[in-house]
């Protein structure tokens, strides 16, 4: 089974060629769309059911906005309950049509072939970014890079939704901590994937364009909200490290 774990918040705009894309892909493959809505405004539960009619579905909805840190815990906290084999995939990936759907057979091969975790990477020879801001980029390259050398990563792309994971990979991690995901906003996705290294995963990356046209509507992320989450947590892991 290939679980697709997609959190979403007002994404009524984007649901359309998102279900277009992903519905037709993987011709053959046992597919499951998992969403989970960050209590949207408008109607992008309907908007899913709707579009997503006849597949296998599962829409998990929220009583608070937790961002998506909390969305995507829960949703990986259903894929493990509900997994029936160790040969599961999971692709996690933006419910506004920028990722590139058209790298995910790549992905999947090498995840097949024994890879735990496969990163789709702006910053991997071959990718770039494509109609996105240069503030947007600065912030993002500053911020990888600190990260990088803070914790002496090897890996380029450290926040992009848009990944792989073997289900052997998320029951480990769930092994070793409490819980899979405690950040609550996009630093989840560095949060995770310390944990993956941690648990002493099998990482490789693949360079993607990210093409912001694609989007409709603006961004959920907040540059400066988004750029003190990353301090924070920095600050945060230094003190765990003296304290031990």
């Amino acid at each position: 089974m290939i679980y697709f774990l997609i959190p979403v918040f007002n994404e009524t705009d984007n649901i359309p060629l998102l279900a277009d894309t992903i519905a037709s892909c993987l011709p053959g493959e046992d597919k499951h769309f998992v969403f989970v809505d960050d209590c949207s405004t408008d109607d992008t539960i309907m908007v899913v059911k709707k579009y997503f009619e006849g597949k296998q579905l599962q829409v998990i909805t929220k009583q608070v906005n937790g961002g998506p840190g909390d969305s995507f815990n829960k949703g990986f906290e259903w894929i493990l309950a509900n997994s029936k084999s160790d040969k599961d995939i999971v692709v996690t990936l933006e419910g506004d049509n920028t990722s590139d759907i058209g790298i995910l057979i790549t992905m999947l091969t090498l995840s097949r072939l024994g890879y735990d975790l496969v990163l789709a990477s702006v910053y991997a020879q071959g990718g770039g970014f494509r109609q996105t801001s240069f503030f947007r980029r600065l912030i993002s390259v500053i911020a990888n890079t600190a990260i990088r050398f803070i914790f002496d990563l090897k890996v380029l792309t450290l926040s992009s939704f848009y990944r792989v994971f073997s289900i052997s990979l998320l029951r480990k991690i769930k092994e070793k901590n409490e819980v899979l995901i405690e950040e609550k906003g996009f630093i989840s996705m560095v949060e995770i994937l310390l944990k993956a290294i941690r648990a002493d995963a099998k990482i490789i990356e693949v360079p993607m364009h990210l093409d912001s046209s694609k989007r409709k509507g603006k961004s959920k992320m907040k540059t400066f909200k988004t750029s003190m989450s990353y301090l924070t947590f920095l600050i945060n892991d230094l003190k765990k490290k003296r304290k031990h």
